[in-house]
């Protein structure tokens, strides 16, 4: 059992372990510091460290900050409105230091942060998720000074006039970056906002995929719409892409976003593209699909590198090894687990100076398969080095997954010191390390 270096006896006596691939019964244990740690989950190269019920919330979107010595992690949610703040300075025994309430009815799944500002997006929602279409939502943008990192204070609201924002990012400075349902267009663009003065944030600039514009005249038979977040490189604009992929759009005029290069994946992948996350280093962008449909009842999903050393022509370099069960698992494969099998979010809030920065390793939350760690050193033939898949919730708290209860784990977020943080529809929060090789995390 690997009880960590440099740490007192009780630090050892909370972490707990996890052996290569072990299949364990599922149980709710309680450590010898008296922390709640629940059994049953299955990992490879991969230790829990600490794990908090939030309360009875389960987390979705993640971001951290650390003021003095001290770590906040801050979390949307999906089936709660609002965010909860989380103290992670130990990792062994997060503390919910926070709830702040949000708007009612509306989506609250999303936030990012630099240095003193915080931005929450708002959105409203299907009665599929838990909304209710007969009650007002509110929508856009919440902008909140964190300085008091435990007690934000709403600094501005940018609203769109449509449904609002789904994932936006601001890698600080004056702008931040929206996908945004803005009034005559079908589905979400991208829109520029400037917060110099975040008590008035006016919009600086948009771009869409034509089509998109229908009070302008336009129409396609495509389902266009930016997921988001765009990500930020410089003067240079990635945007994931329903039905157009990967776009990457100069935005040296924030008034006048242009079009540089794209690359659709469909066919033969799933079209959508939910998540892409440049590599300006290596010449290369990381880009995913998100799984939706459950029981694999879909085209194949995809991860893959895609080389931008061309940004006018991007090349897909390769495709990540899909997941296979860990032996003696009681289904075939994950398509007859249940629930959604495939790739969702990745560790990307990398502008963040508390985040670990990217290197050579990705870090994918893949559903009902739990994290899977990949190594990229070799960008044509990515492998999996690790993995940890979380027992299957006991309590329903939400209406998704649908068909089965079984994990869908969310999203993921690695700290500078290695920490691992990854939320789940029905879970709390766990907290992981990745067992690399002769590493331990930082304090």
């Amino acid at each position: 059992m690997d009880r960590g270096r440099r740490q007192g006896p009780r630090r050892r006596q909370c972490r707990v372990a996890v052996a290569a691939a072990q299949l364990a019964l599922m149980a709710l244990a309680v450590s010898a510091c008296g922390q709640q740690v629940l059994t049953g989950y299955v990992a490879d190269q991969v230790s829990v460290v600490g794990y908090s019920d939030l309360d009875g919330r389960p987390g979705f979107k993640l971001a951290i900050k650390e003021v003095n010595g001290r770590w906040y992690l801050y979390m949307g949610h999906l089936w709660h409105r609002g965010w909860t703040i989380v103290d992670v300075t130990d990792p062994a025994r997060p503390t919910v230091a926070k709830f702040v309430p949000g708007p009612d009815n509306t989506w609250t799944i999303q936030m990012d942060l630099h240095d003193d500002i915080m931005i929450t997006a708002l959105q409203g929602f299907s009665k599929e998720w838990g909304a209710d279409p007969d009650k007002p939502f509110d929508e856009g943008v919440l902008i909140w000074d964190i300085s008091d990192p435990v007690n934000p204070t709403q600094l501005g609201h940018f609203k769109t006039g449509g449904r609002g924002t789904h994932r936006n990012q601001y890698p600080g400075g004056q702008y931040m970056h929206l996908a945004a349902n803005m009034p005559g267009y079908q589905g979400q663009i991208y829109v520029i906002v400037d917060i110099s003065d975040p008590a008035n944030p006016t919009e600086a600039g948009r771009w869409w995929v034509p089509g998109q514009h229908t009070a302008g005249g336009e129409t396609s038979s495509e389902n266009y719409s930016i997921h988001g977040p765009p990500h930020i490189a410089g003067n240079r604009a990635y945007l994931p892409y329903q039905a157009a992929g990967m776009i990457i759009l100069d935005i040296s005029d924030v008034s006048k976003p242009t079009l540089i290069g794209q690359l659709d994946f469909n066919p033969p992948f799933r079209g959508a593209v939910h998540t892409v996350v440049p590599i300006p280093e290596r010449q290369l962008a990381y880009t995913n699909s998100e799984a939706i449909a459950e029981s694999c009842a879909e085209p194949l999903n995809q991860a893959s590198l895609v080389d931008i050393s061309d940004p006018s022509k991007p090349r897909l370099v390769s495709i990540f090894p899909v997941p296979e069960p860990p032996g003696g698992s009681p289904y075939a494969d994950f398509c007859d687990k249940g629930g959604r099998f495939g790739p969702h979010n990745v560790n990307q809030n990398l502008h963040s100076p508390d985040v670990e920065p990217q290197g050579d390793l990705i870090y994918l939350t893949y559903f009902n398969a739990g994290l899977r760690i990949y190594n990229i050193a070799d960008p044509e033939q990515p492998r999996e080095v690790g993995y940890f898949i979380p027992p299957d919730p006991q309590e329903r708290i939400g209406p998704i997954p649908v068909e089965k209860l079984v994990v869908q784990t969310e999203d993921v977020l690695v700290d500078r010191r290695g920490y691992i943080y990854i939320t789940g529809k029905n879970e709390g929060l766990w907290i992981l390390r990745y067992n690399r090789p002769g590493s331990e995390p930082t304090q």
